[in-house]
C-alpha cells in the first residue's frame, strides 16, 4: 500500500487542473469570502519586501503581493501548478519536493523577510522542512502559516494521524487526498522544535458562522 505521502503528492498531480479552475473562478466559499484576504492581510501587516511562497499552487498568492509592489518568489511540487503560476505572472516560481527542500536540494534563494504557507502543510513530519525553511529567512524574517482550524476540522477525533478529504462538496472529478491531521499544541510543538516562537495567532471567520474558518499562525524565527 503507498505511503500517505506518495498517495498525497499523487492526488495533487491528478487533482492541478480541477484544483487551478476552482482558484481562478472563486468556487470555494470560505476561500473567496475568509481565508484568502486573511492570508493577504497577514503577510501585507509585516511589511515584507522578499516573500516565498510555499506550496504557491497556482500563484493567486504571488500575483497578488507583486501587484502591491512585494518582491514574491513561489515554490510547489506539481508541475502543473507551476505552468499555471508562472504563465500567469512574472514572479519566479521553482519546482521541488518539500522532501528537496527539506534536504536543501534545490536553491529557492534565501533572506526572505517573510515565508508563507497557506493550506499547504498537508504531510507528517514538517519539521524538516519548517527549519529548513527558518533557515531561509533574513534576522527578523518570520513564517506565516493558514491551516484548517483543528478544532473545527477535528470531528471529534481530536488526535493527530492521517484523515482523507473527498472533494465531496467541489465541482468536477477530484482524487481523494491523504492530508495529516494535527491539534493545536502539535502544532506549536513543531514550530518550536524547527527554531520558531509564535509571535501571534489568530482564528479567520465568516460573520455568519459561528465556527472558524481556519488557524492562523505567525510565528519568528529564534536565530
Amino acid at each position: 500500500m503507498p505511503a500517505p505521502e506518495s498517495t498525497l503528492l499523487d492526488s495533487w498531480h491528478h487533482n492541478a487542473r480541477a484544483w487551478i479552475d476552482a482558484i481562478r473562478t472563486g468556487s470555494i466559499e470560505s476561500r473567496r469570502k475568509v481565508t484568502d484576504q486573511a492570508i493577504l492581510l497577514a503577510v501585507l501587516g509585516r511589511q515584507p519586501e522578499r516573500v516565498l511562497d510555499l506550496g504557491c499552487g497556482e500563484g493567486w498568492l504571488l500575483r497578488a503581493l507583486a501587484d502591491r509592489g512585494i518582491e514574491a518568489v513561489g515554490v510547489d511540487g506539481d508541475a502543473t501548478l507551476v505552468d499555471a503560476a508562472r504563465a500567469a505572472g512574472a514572479a519566479p516560481v521553482h519546482l521541488a519536493s518539500y522532501e528537496q527542500l527539506a534536504e536543501a536540494e534545490v536553491d529557492i534563494g534565501r533572506d526572505y523577510n517573510l515565508i508563507c504557507a497557506n493550506f499547504a502543510l498537508l504531510h507528517q513530519d514538517i519539521i524538516p522542512l519548517l527549519a529548513a525553511m527558518n533557515s531561509l529567512l533574513a534576522p527578523g524574517g518570520a513564517l506565516v502559516i493558514q491551516t484548517l482550524h483543528p478544532w473545527t476540522a477535528a470531528a471529534g477525533d481530536y488526535q493527530d494521524g492521517w484523515r482523507e478529504e473527498t472533494f465531496a462538496a467541489f465541482e468536477g472529478k477530484w482524487q481523494p487526498m491523504p492530508w495529516y491531521f494535527r491539534t493545536l499544541s502539535s502544532w506549536l510543538n513543531a514550530l518550536d522544535m524547527a527554531g520558531f516562537v509564535l509571535a501571534g495567532l489568530q482564528e479567520p471567520q465568516h460573520p455568519q458562522s459561528p465556527a472558524p474558518q481556519s488557524l492562523l499562525l505567525v510565528a519568528e524565527s529564534r536565530r
